[in-house]
């Protein structure tokens, strides 16, 4: 493993690089995670630079306090002290120093939350609802449905795929998060959305407009701006979700689920790398049962429920 040798002393700075470590081997939602875990950390530190020695059970357990004293929620807090806790245990690894285990005291859990995955129905009336005069409004509600219909595609993924990654009938990705490699089939939804977007960029959807050096912060300034439109859509519909580019992933899953799709073609379906209770199944799952099950998902968005 190649080491970190100038962030021995430095937990900040020894973040900072491995987030970047992280993003050179393509993993761009782990790395921004990471920093964005950090900055937080950083604003409760101050002018103070802990080494990573100095990581230890009452710096973590102020920092919790610290969280709660600002209104973070449980799974916000949570959120950071996971994101460090991976980079504690990286760096203790490569410096070879004890665990003084600062994390163990303090809340690393996820609590249930209030409903988050959209229905059919609701998704039916993103379909629906005239956005012609409203371009923004209508690139956030496309690229929503487009991840829908690729089986709750993450944004990031969605932000770097390339027109050359359509052929043949199928669309093929890497995972940005895990590497991994997923084929689905092409089908007239996603076609219709991308044609609605004619440029001359190598990207195949209106997120990254050039390929320059700046994609990152192409990809995250349109994803701020993506979650922002669909909040205002969500509100236009009068839907009671918090609507945002993870909902479409979340709401793929669960209407699957509903319609009887088994655990193991979801995970399958997702992309899921650490799905332990599914994971001796994914071997005997072919891409064919995958397209099938999403293609039951779309047939479904133009039948009526029956009663």
């Amino acid at each position: 493993m190649e080491s970190i040798a100038s962030a021995s002393d430095d937990f900040s700075s020894f973040v900072t690089a491995l987030a970047e470590r992280i993003l050179n081997r393509g993993q761009i939602r782990s790395s921004e995670t990471l920093r964005i875990a950090l900055r937080s950390f950083q604003r409760f530190l101050g002018t103070r630079r802990p080494s990573i020695a100095e990581i230890d059970t009452a710096l973590i357990e102020a920092y919790q306090s610290h969280l709660r004293s600002r209104g973070v929620t449980r799974n916000t807090s949570s959120f950071y002290m996971r994101n460090l806790r991976t980079a504690y245990r990286s760096a203790i690894r490569e410096f070879h120093l004890p665990d003084a285990l600062p994390f163990s005291t303090v809340y690393t859990g996820i609590d249930k939350t209030t409903k988050r995955a959209v229905t059919i129905e609701e998704i039916r009336q993103l379909q629906a609802i005239d956005l012609s005069k409203k371009r923004n409004l209508s690139i956030a509600r496309d690229l929503f449905l487009f991840s829908f219909y690729t089986r709750g595609m993450p944004f990031v993924d969605m932000a770097f795929l390339l027109k050359t990654d359509v052929s043949g009938g199928y669309l093929s990705y890497r995972r940005r998060k895990t590497g991994q490699i997923l084929v689905i089939q092409w089908t007239q939804e996603m076609q219709a959305i991308v044609d609605r977007y004619p440029s001359d960029s190598p990207y195949l959807l209106p997120i990254i407009s050039r390929d320059t050096p700046d994609h990152r912060l192409q990809y995250l300034n349109a994803l701020s701006r993506v979650n922002r439109n669909l909040k205002i859509i969500g509100r236009l519909l009068g839907l009671n979700i918090n609507l945002t580019s993870y909902t479409s992933r979340h709401g793929w899953a669960t209407i699957a689920r509903d319609l009887n799709v088994p655990l193991s073609v979801i995970s399958k379906a997702l992309g899921h790398d650490n799905e332990k209770t599914t994971q001796i199944y994914l071997d005997t799952i072919n891409t064919s049962v995958v397209d099938q099950a999403n293609r039951m998902i779309l047939n479904t968005l133009h039948t009526q429920i029956q009663h």
